[in-house]
């Protein structure tokens, strides 16, 4: 079943039901509003009769009723009787209000023994009203019959419950408008998210609703966005890929395939393995660092974070680095900003971690003069590391896909050091950001959370 089926007919169930209660509600709450005001103008009306009866003058009772007849009912057809101490109705003493004898108020049948006219005149028989006043010849008792007060009340529910089931319908019909409002965004996101099924991204819309449908409808177009753009960047990763591995194996191919062949002999054969060597070495690396890339985005237990403390990473950067430094014959500056920044902690991979500052540091040395300087200091809640060459800096052109797979600028490697680099700082929950420093060479900064 639809789900504007199921939010319609759940209405209307719950509708009926609330509808139904209402009116055995009301039905009761007039029961008890109609019997307790006739209660209370027949005791009006007894005490009216009460003050106007003569105990001298039997004859005077029509007309004392009459005088009383001032008194306002709320039901009509209430029999006046006057009984003895013993219970006897006095002759002459026996008349009707509203022209209602006592032996026609029955609601079922006719009062046919003593003993029914007692019950009613004693208030036991729950079909009737009754209420007693005293008199010096006995007692006063007025008598209705519930039917009268049954039938004005149903009259009146009946009214009610028309009224009340109108309403309904023109409320249920305006849930029908209002559901189907609701519905319609539903029904349109659902042809979006077959799109994404389909892998359709780029055709993805922005539904617009307002409320958590349209908070869910652009969760949804930003995801379709977010895969559109992880597609392409992965199709254009296979593509690179496959490029950056075609080239060395067709150099340790052909080299080969020419030492086999005779072509290449002597110094040139000594040439040839030499080369095959190198580019076996550049595509073991290449592949490493792609399966790194691969682990880092899919992998979670690859990552072991634990607290460690920035000099303790920065020193062994600079251990790891330090042959290169020497072989080509350039220094690189350490500057810790503050007393404390040294023993300040971060949550990180170690391994990992030092591997991106490795490879940054290593890409600062490729294109430095001669110095590197590399700055800690502390802003705010994180921990900021600066490393910056006396290089040519950074091509702007080239500066917002710095960190893209495969990207190399001038004297670049595989392409792949610093995409790593980015991958590892933002598993630690930190950002890397490129650029120019004033004095021309290039600066690469590295933002971590400082640990609590």
């Amino acid at each position: 079943m639809k789900l504007i089926h199921q939010i319609n007919l759940a209405f209307g169930a719950l509708l009926l039901i609330v509808l139904s209660l209402t009116g055995v509600i009301i039905h009761y709450v007039l029961m008890d509003h109609f019997v307790g005001k006739q209660k209370d103008d027949m005791q009006a009306l007894g005490v009216a009769l009460q003050k106007t009866i003569s105990a001298d003058s039997p004859a005077m009772i029509p007309s004392a009723v009459a005088a009383a007849s001032g008194v306002p009912l709320s039901v009509s057809g209430v029999a006046a009787v006057i009984t003895d101490a013993e219970g006897n109705v006095l002759p002459g003493y026996e008349t009707s209000f509203t022209a209602t004898a006592p032996s026609t108020l029955v609601e079922a049948g006719s009062i046919t023994s003593a003993t029914s006219m007692q019950n009613i005149l004693d208030g036991k028989d729950s079909r009737y009203l009754v209420d007693i006043q005293p008199l010096p010849q006995g007692k006063l008792t007025l008598i209705t019959p519930m039917s009268q007060i049954k039938e004005i009340e149903r009259a009146l529910l009946e009214r009610f419950l028309i009224v009340l089931c109108a309403a309904g319908l023109l409320v249920y019909a305006a849930s029908l408008f209002i559901t189907k409002k609701l519905i319609e965004p539903l029904m349109k996101l659902k042809g979006e998210l077959k799109k994404v099924k389909s892998r359709q991204f780029s055709e993805v819309r922005l539904i617009q609703a307002g409320g958590e449908i349209g908070a869910v409808a652009e969760t949804v177009h930003d995801l379709a966005v977010e895969l559109d753009r992880y597609n392409r960047v992965q199709k254009q990763f296979i593509q690179n890929a496959s490029h950056e591995l075609k080239t060395p194996l067709m150099s340790i191919a052909g080299y080969a395939e020419g030492i086999k062949d005779g072509v290449f002999e002597g110094e040139g054969a000594r040439k040839g393995l030499e080369i095959i060597m190198s580019e076996s070495g550049r595509l073991s690396k290449l592949v490493t660092e792609m399966t790194l890339l691969a682990k880092l985005d899919s992998e979670e237990d690859i990552f072991k974070a634990e607290p460690v403390t920035v000099q303790e990473m920065v020193k062994e950067t600079i251990e790891r680095i330090n042959p290169l430094l020497m072989a080509r014959d350039m220094k690189l500056e350490v500057d810790y900003i503050g007393e404390s920044i040294k023993e300040k902690r971060i949550v990180a991979d170690k391994d990992k971690l030092l591997q991106a500052l490795l490879n940054v540091v290593s890409n600062a040395v490729r294109h430095a003069k001669s110095i590197i300087r590399v700055q800690v200091s502390a802003e705010a809640d994180q921990i900021r590391i600066s490393i910056e060459d006396d290089g040519g800096g950074i091509a702007e052109s080239l500066i917002p896909q710095l960190f893209h797979r495969f990207v190399r600028g001038k004297d670049g490697d595989t392409g792949l050091g610093l995409a790593i680099s980015r991958a590892i700082v933002e598993r630690c929950g930190g950002v890397i950001s490129a650029g120019n420093a004033g004095t021309g060479g290039a600066i690469i900064s590295i933002r971590l959370p400082s640990a609590a």
